[in-house]
């Protein structure tokens, strides 16, 4: 009987890579933005908070990284979609710790298995949707270099 298994999380060097990635795209959009990066457990990996990002930035982009992880999927319109149509859903996800609905959270995977999660806020949700976006292009990227 296997009394353990071995789980995928995103590296120190990766989550580095995420939030200054994050950050640049922030600036050339003259954002101020926090960031965060969570492993699969949901634990922080890193965390960056420009000057002048809004301090409810803070425990924003860290519950959109832990709605991310927590569930595998981005926060914005895919959850909105996903629980839109259903009422229990739709009123009970409010009430869960650490659930946000905004969009700037999105799960990190490698191969398909989750190794993460990026939560990025400070603007718009959209304009935190780009910042994450090019955040994770730019990891692919790099992952295509190695």
């Amino acid at each position: 009987m296997k009394i353990s298994f071995d789980q995928p999380n995103i590296t120190k060097e990766a989550a580095d890579l995420l939030i200054d990635a994050a950050i640049t795209t922030a600036k050339t959009i003259s954002l101020s933005i926090s960031v965060c990066i969570l492993d699969s457990s949901g634990r922080m990996k890193a965390f960056s908070s420009m000057d002048q990002a809004p301090a409810v930035s803070l425990e924003t982009c860290i519950k959109k990284a832990k709605t991310a992880v927590g569930f595998g999927i981005p926060t914005g319109k895919t959850w909105y979609e996903f629980i839109k149509n259903d009422p229990i859903l739709l009123n009970g996800a409010e009430h869960l710790p650490d659930f946000i609905l905004l969009g700037g959270g999105s799960p990190i995977l490698q191969d398909g298995k989750l190794i993460g999660a990026i939560g990025v806020s400070g603007g718009h949700y959209e304009q935190d949707e780009k910042c994450v976006t090019a955040a994770l292009e730019k990891l692919k990227a790099n992952q295509t270099k190695s």
